[in-house]
């Protein structure tokens, strides 16, 4: 899962303890949330947009997929008027703070590792702010990576 710090840090995470992962506007970031993420799923934690960008942590779904309510907000910067509660077109999860790793695992880094050339994260033109990891991918970044 991934925000720009500036926007959203893990640091703002553990002050905040829970928080919603809205404002997804891609279909298919929205579906990997909408479909895919269960409670109790580990996810983790990507500082965008900065310097370095990276992994930093973890968080956990603590709520499943329901709409994404700031897509009929029209003071939000989210809004979208063809989303209606009747039939949402946006979605969003709850995650909690789990663990902060000592130090950000770059993408470079992760590019790296051979292990992780298939993981969707390091594959070029790759913008999506959810993505799906392999339990392979996880595995390795946990044993090698994280300190």
């Amino acid at each position: 899962m991934k925000c720009e710090p500036n926007v959203y840090s893990i640091d703002d995470l553990i002050k905040d303890g829970v928080t919603q992962w809205e404002g997804v506007r891609n279909y298919q970031a929205r579906n990997f949330m909408r479909d895919r993420m269960k409670i109790g799923d580990i996810a983790f934690f990507y500082h965008s947009n900065s310097k370095p960008s990276g992994i930093i942590g973890l968080c956990e779904v603590c709520k499943e997929s329901y709409p994404d309510y700031f897509a009929w907000d029209e003071s939000s910067k989210y809004c979208d008027p063809k989303s209606s509660k009747e039939n949402p077109r946006w979605f969003m999860v709850d995650v909690k703070f789990k663990q902060k790793f000592r130090s950000l695992i770059s993408l470079k880094e992760l590019k790296e590792h051979e292990a992780l050339s298939d993981m969707m994260v390091v594959q070029k033109g790759s913008r999506l702010s959810i993505n799906p990891v392999e339990k392979k991918h996880v595995d390795y970044i946990m044993e090698n990576l994280v300190s």
